[in-house]
């Protein structure tokens, strides 16, 4: 049996397809939440998200009244920038796929649900997700970056004094290239490639991501700014 447990969100607004999918989900996972609509399902996700209870995979349905899953996991998204999600719906839209293109998406399933599929699959997406968990095992231990900062490497999450500090989808991923290339000068190049893709992205969008960021730390700045070079954060003090 393994060590590592694993939370799933199910957000389905369908009673029949909400009912067999946490039957199929607690047959393999740890715990379940089940919401019925994607306004509830953001209100239990930040409230476990507040409560530092995440989750590992949230499965949704697009289409759904109140909120639909798009919008959903867009919200999701500005919170927890690396969250893996799973599919659901009756028509497979590759325009709402494409939507979602920058998302982790381990998998989607078209309705009506075959339940073989549907098992392989949400027991591929349980094994990755305890793979991820092993490899990031050493990661558990906070990065101090200073005496009000420290990182969540596993969780790619920034706590300001025990409590996190959000930050917007662009604003995480600049921190997590500096963080992945700790004690090094990272060039405006190589945000633009790593974060936006495109090395022609105007500066402006950059610096006025970084500045936002920056104010964000203000209190106790650990990024520091090597003017022509790029900026850096320099390796944590024992």
């Amino acid at each position: 049996m393994s060590t590592y447990t694993t939370r799933v969100l199910l957000v389905e607004d369908e009673e029949v397809a909400r009912k067999t999918l946490s039957f199929y989900l607690n047959t393999i996972f740890d715990e379940v939440v089940v919401a019925s609509d994607g306004q509830e399902g953001i209100n239990f996700y930040k409230e476990s998200f507040n409560n530092d209870r995440c989750f590992d995979l949230v499965l949704t349905d697009i289409k759904m009244p109140n909120k639909d899953g798009i919008e959903m996991i867009d919200e999701i998204l500005e919170i927890v920038p690396d969250q893996k999600f799973i599919i659901v719906s009756a028509h497979k839209n590759e325009e709402d796929l494409l939507k979602l293109i920058n998302l982790k998406v381990l998998g989607y399933f078209v309705k009506p649900l075959n339940v073989d599929d549907m098992m392989d699959m949400l027991q591929k997406a349980n094994d990755e997700l305890i793979s991820a968990k092993k490899d990031s095992k050493e990661d558990d231990s906070p990065l101090v970056l200073n005496n009000t900062y420290t990182y969540n490497r596993a969780r790619s999450l920034l706590y300001k004094d025990g409590l996190s500090v959000k930050l917007s989808k662009k604003e995480s991923q600049i921190l997590e290239v500096l963080i992945k290339n700790l004690g090094e000068v990272v060039s405006v190049e190589r945000f633009k490639e790593d974060v936006w893709g495109d090395l022609t992205t105007n500066d402006s969008a950059f610096r006025t991501v970084m500045k936002r960021l920056k104010d964000k730390i203000i209190d106790d700045d650990f990024i520091i700014s090597q003017k022509g070079y790029g900026y850096i954060i320099e390796l944590p003090y024992m």
